[in-house]
């Protein structure tokens, strides 16, 4: 055994002992968690349904001027623990926030409402009106939970004073206790001021005391006071967060900041004290419920020893096997040094769990390729539920970068992304589980064979399937920490869901950023035919970079036609770009609506989106909008941006810098992708772009 494995062996010996003495002379406690966020980070918190995070704030309900029906949640992504199983002792807690309610049409309805929440369950979302998003109308017993509620309108079916309320909730919309915040409490939840909460919970005196101002600090006198023992309730871990809904409203809630503190773990004391019910006043004796602390040294003295004994023995086989378990140590070193880079949130499946879901990975599950791999679909047979599952096509020495990325991606959460459900390395692979698509993707609906004289999609979902997509990437760009660069938008990478609502997948490509910060230079990767000209020459994929190949899938799905095809006539390749530029030139903007709808669109739509679309390919970068504008364009809160009649010309003046080799499409599945794009080099040996 040479010099370095004795090192490594003592190294380890000298670990060991200092456990076990910790062990011998330490107390075993809970740990408390305590955070506060001025700013909503995607990174730390799951957001369902309709929420949203914009600029450092969280919107619970769609943002819309016209009434609707709306429900989501923002939860905390790591669960807390409340219980401490080996003293048997609940955490006390204090938590604070605030939030604005406001209504962006004041002749609409009012409510419904949000509410706080602590809940064992981070993946059911509500239902919207009454319910405040916390339970499902169909099966109200489904949801455990605390919440305390900031009601906005009169439900009598739950039993509301008014609709000017707070009410702590177990378990039940019904509140066991209310309290109207007009009158004398001087407070509207409705005024659109930003109001500031804090709730604390004592274990040790069995009392809850929620207090609400428009102003730090916190207020004197609390707001409601229940003397109420929530042990019974709170489970080990718990996930807190916020829920909110509207029906036939356009109520906003928004949470502006959010902070939340475990205490300690306190023993419960035996001793006389004085809790105020209403006006009744009665005396209490709060027994003691700790084990023995002797009992439990003597356990942990005992938990120790057999720590020690097992101690020993892996020192022996350390010692005389040590070739064999350096190896083995190696390769879970390996195996974790992948599981470290993927975030908490999403679950771990086994290897095992997915080969059984897709057959052993058979052919006849195949979905498709992209630029991660090959994508399955995974039936799970215990639970009924289906998933689409990617195998990377890379090895482990090539996905250190790639997975350091994608545990940033994974906390992505948006309604127009596809989500992720969990992931598996294991066996030497990386396996991504997605939320499935029961209707494929954009580019199969629109070109299906079998439908070549069908209209595929009818004009409304058209338009929702652009404005979901300029949806997604404004939230990509601008909304999140980082600034995330799709680089390979396409429609075979537009998903569409039960209800053909648009669903941005495959991040195989993706590249993160800084804001306000310089692109860093890359390898030419992507789709031609969706690639900006700048892209190609310089390999800096940007913000404007995505934005222009976002206005291909808006022509593609305007004009039903492919980035590029070839006549059959004549065999010559067509270009979507040049051919809905030519006719915007003509004035015959209206003609490039695919041929499919038979005139059934709204033309002023179809004009809008065809416009939207060229402006996002203009060749010079410096001219496309950013997403946040089209998608005001889209929306009616923007004027269109004015588009040249005849297409900008660009000239590069530079050789490639990169092989032909080097600018090949990594969509595997794409018939004839390697002709998709057509570059020419002048005589002067100038690029020339034909896009």
């Amino acid at each position: 055994m040479n010099s370095s494995s004795s090192s490594i062996i003592i190294i380890i010996i000298i670990i060991i002992i200092i456990f076990l003495v910790s062990m011998l002379t330490t107390t075993t406690s809970a740990s408390n968690i305590k955070f506060h966020y001025t700013s909503m980070n995607p990174r730390n918190f799951t957001l369902l349904g309709d929420s949203y995070l914009k600029n450092g704030v969280a919107g619970l309900t769609r943002e819309v001027t016209v009434p609707t029906t709306s429900s989501g949640s923002i939860i905390y992504n790591t669960p807390i623990l409340f219980f401490d199983s080996d003293s048997n002792i609940t955490s006390s807690f204090s938590t604070n926030f605030s939030f604005i309610i406001s209504n962006l049409n004041p002749n609409a309805s009012r409510g419904d409402g949000f509410s706080f929440f602590l809940s064992s369950n981070n993946h059911t979302l509500g239902s919207p009106g009454g319910y405040l998003g916390l339970v499902n109308s169909s099966d109200l017993t489904q949801n455990r939970f605390l919440a305390l509620e900031f009601d906005t309108k009169l439900d009598a079916h739950f039993q509301d004073p008014d609709d000017n309320h707070v009410g702590f909730d177990v378990n039940s919309l019904i509140s066991i206790r209310t309290v109207t915040l007009g009158g004398l409490k001087g407070i509207d939840l409705r005024n659109g001021s930003l109001t500031y909460v804090w709730i604390d919970y004592k274990n040790e005196d069995k009392i809850l005391k929620v207090f609400m101002n428009y102003s730090t600090p916190k207020p004197n006198k609390p707001l409601l006071d229940l003397q109420l023992d929530l042990s019974e309730y709170l489970k080990e871990f718990m996930y807190v967060g916020f829920s909110g809904s509207t029906e036939g409203s356009t109520e906003l809630h928004l949470i502006h900041s959010f902070g939340f503190e475990t205490h300690g773990f306190i023993p419960l004391r035996p001793h006389f004290r004085t809790h105020n019910v209403s006006d009744t006043s009665v005396i209490g004796v709060i027994p003691p419920v700790l084990k023995s602390r002797s009992k439990n040294h003597w356990k942990r003295i005992g938990f120790g020893l057999g720590v020690a004994g097992l101690g020993l023995f892996c020192i022996l086989v350390i010692v005389f096997g040590y070739t064999s378990v350096n190896n083995k140590r190696k390769e879970m070193k390996k195996q974790k040094s992948f599981k470290a880079e993927m975030v908490t949130g999403p679950r771990q499946f086994s290897y095992k769990e997915l080969k059984i879901a897709t057959k052993d990975f058979h052919h006849s599950r195949i979905l498709g390729h992209g630029a991660f791999g090959t994508v399955y679909k995974a039936v799970f047979t215990a639970s009924g539920n289906v998933a689409a599952v990617k195998r990377s096509k890379h090895t482990h020495d090539g996905k250190t970068e790639f997975l350091a990325e994608l545990s940033i991606i994974a906390c992505l959460r948006h309604k127009n992304l596809v989500q992720l459900q969990g992931w598996c390395a294991e066996k030497g692979e990386l396996l991504l589980v997605y939320d499935f698509m029961p209707n494929g993707s954009l580019d199969n609906v629109l070109y299906s064979e079998t439908q070549i004289d069908e209209n595929p999609l009818p004009w409304a979902q058209r338009y929702n399937i652009t404005v979901g997509l300029a949806s997604v990437l404004t939230y990509l760009h601008q909304e999140c920490e980082q600034v995330v660069i799709h680089r390979d938008i396409k429609s075979s990478n537009v998903m569409l869901d039960g209800n053909y609502n648009p669903k941005l997948g495959d991040f195989g490509l993706a590249r993160l950023m800084e804001h306000d910060k310089s692109p860093v230079s890359t390898l030419t990767a992507g789709t031609m035919g969706y690639l900006a000209p700048e892209y190609l020459q310089y390999g800096k994929a940007t913000e404007k970079t995505d934005v222009f190949s976002y206005g291909v899938v808006v022509l593609e799905v305007a004009c039903g036609r492919r980035p590029i095809e070839r006549e059959t006539e004549e065999e010559k390749r067509v270009n979507l770009v040049d051919w809905a530029w030519g006719l915007h030139s003509q004035g015959k903007v209206l003609d490039c609506g695919d041929d499919k709808l038979k005139g059934e669109f709204n033309e002023n739509e179809m004009k809008k989106l065809v416009l939207v679309g060229l402006s996002c390919v203009n060749p010079d970068s410096t001219k496309r909008p950013n997403m946040r504008r089209v998608l005001q364009i889209l929306k009616n809160e923007a004027s269109p941006v004015v588009v040249p009649l005849l297409k900008p010309t660009m000239i590069f003046s530079n050789s490639l810098p990169l092989s032909i080799e080097d600018i090949v499409s990594d969509d595997e599945d794409t018939p004839g992708s390697d002709d998709l794009f057509q570059i020419t080099v002048d005589p002067s040996h100038n690029l020339k772009q034909i896009c």
